[in-house]
């Protein structure tokens, strides 16, 4: 690599912190590449646990990135109404070499236009939220199209931020932070999945978060009416 890549994650209230602390583990791992954690001030933002963040750069201050990724969680439901966050992933894409995503992340990039006509995944309680804004749902674990690429669910993180080091770098580089950081995973219990797991799980966690999902399409049509035709 001629220049060190700029990589920033956009944080926001009620992140997941996994969503962007396993891709971050990984990126930071990148020989010369420098990480940013983004918000709208330098100030602590709140997760949706109990882990709170301090952002290292401010929207106005970024620089121009490389990679920009958005993670997911409870806080989607705002950021895919926050013209703020919106502005700021429009102006980033135009000079970025690769869109990204993890989980619900996707549905904020799809709020800012900007995965209009491209394969995407998202956790599986919300593929349903991409067709609204013209993206093609893709049940997978990483879906790559040209240079959106996008993670499935919360841990699907990691496999995503290892399938982009390998496109960006090269896959020695992306195998020896793999082996760096052990990552080999064997789930204690089968499932995993609505494909996977048993029924009466897949049920019982339908219902669990019935009214968050509700919450989640409400915010999702709001945005979608923002779409340009």
């Amino acid at each position: 690599m001629s220049t060190p890549l700029q990589i920033g994650i956009v944080l926001f209230p009620r992140v997941t912190q996994l969503d962007f602390t396993g891709p971050l583990q990984v990126f930071s791992s990148i020989p010369g590449a420098t990480v940013h954690l983004i918000w709208k001030r330098i100030e602590q933002v709140a997760s949706d646990s109990v882990m709170a963040i301090t952002p290292t750069v401010t929207f106005a201050d970024c620089p121009q990135l490389d990679v920009i990724c958005v993670p997911g969680g409870l806080g989607t439901d705002d950021a895919v109404n926050d013209e703020e966050i919106l502005a700021f992933l429009k102006q980033q894409a135009e000079g970025a070499k690769y869109v990204t995503s993890v989980c619900t992340g996707s549905l904020v990039l799809g709020a800012a236009g900007l995965l209009k006509g491209y394969r995407a995944s998202t956790h599986w309680t919300a593929m349903d939220g991409l067709a609204p804004f013209v993206a093609i749902p893709t049940k997978t674990r990483v879906c790559v199209d040209r240079n959106r690429v996008t993670g499935g669910g919360v841990t699907a993180g990691i496999d995503f931020a290892l399938t982009l080091v390998s496109i960006m770098v090269d896959r020695r580089t992306a195998e020896a932070i793999q082996l760096q950081i052990e990552y080999d995973p064997k789930p204690p219990f089968p499932g995993g999945t609505p494909l996977t797991s048993e029924p009466s799980v897949v049920e019982k966690c339908l219902a669990a978060t019935q009214a968050r999902r509700a919450l989640r399409a409400s915010a999702v049509g709001e945005a979608a009416l923002r779409m340009p035709a």
